[in-house]
């Protein structure tokens, strides 16, 4: 059985996707999180097993899935380090090293942390994943596979993770402020809200699929576009003007910074 213990957004998000996917059954299932209303709204929806408490999941699961928020991982570790022993770990909790984990249960644990996003809810996520000591490749495979069902996982050492983490794990949110300024800016040109939304999420969509498919450098797909004294050339100056390259180096550091600082 899988327990998982918080059911947050990032929680929910692998929760409903490994549903979606049928990758673990509603019946292998085990939830457990302090909002009453959102296990009950995640009950009522997939029928799934409630736990009364996160001691009900160390007792019942074999794999247990910590999706809860970094300053509350001490806490939860002190609750529960007398009933953890066999299980398997997975922990999505941002920042927090696997060496951390250990020190708090006070006994090796064996532990895989990953760092997911939130397009793993429609099987388009990017994880990534470090398995600690004593993690079986058996183990290591079982957390790939239903990684792999809910989009691209890319295996790493832990000391990537937290880089890792400022780029995927944040990117979502950085690519959407860029998708909603898009719509805005066609919107300002004339558009109407639907079709700008629609052309620009499209062709945000269309450029990563092309990116992936030809392996061309960002560069020369953008070079490709950019005729002498055209309209990309114009635009492209305005970005430059307004330092959104810079802006958009500077917003994965400052989340890796922070990543770092919450794993403090």
């Amino acid at each position: 059985m899988l327990g998982v213990i918080g059911c947050g957004m990032m929680g929910s998000v692998i929760l409903e996707g490994i549903l979606k996917k049928k990758i673990v059954p509603a019946d292998d299932l085990l939830i457990f999180d302090k909002d009453l209303c959102r296990t009950g709204f995640l009950q009522e929806k997939w029928k799934l097993n409630v736990a009364t408490d996160v001691k009900e999941i160390c007792r019942e699961a074999n794999q247990i899935l910590f999706a809860v928020k970094p300053q509350n991982i001490a806490g939860l570790m002190e609750e529960i380090k007398e009933l953890l022993s066999e299980q398997l770990i997975i922990s999505i909790v941002a920042g927090i090293q696997i060496n951390f984990l250990q020190e708090k249960a006070g006994k090796p644990l064996r532990i895989v942390r990953i760092m997911p996003n939130t397009p793993c809810l429609i099987g388009e996520g990017m994880s990534i994943i470090s398995t600690g000591k004593n993690v079986s490749e058996k183990e290591e495979a079982f957390v790939k596979d239903f990684m792999q069902a809910l989009g691209k996982v890319v295996l790493l050492e832990e000391k990537y993770l937290d880089a890792a983490a400022g780029l995927s794990g944040c990117g979502p949110a950085f690519y959407l402020l860029i998708l909603e300024a898009l719509t805005d800016g066609g919107v300002e040109a004339g558009l109407n809200r639907e079709t700008a939304l629609m052309l620009a999420s499209q062709t945000m969509l269309g450029t990563a699929r092309m990116l992936q498919e030809t392996g061309e450098h960002p560069a020369s797909l953008k070079n490709k576009v950019t005729s002498p004294g055209g309209l990309t050339s114009a635009g492209l100056l305005a970005l430059e003007e307004g330092a959104v390259r810079a802006s958009m180096i500077k917003a994965v550091v400052q989340a890796v910074q922070r990543g770092n600082l919450l794993g403090n």
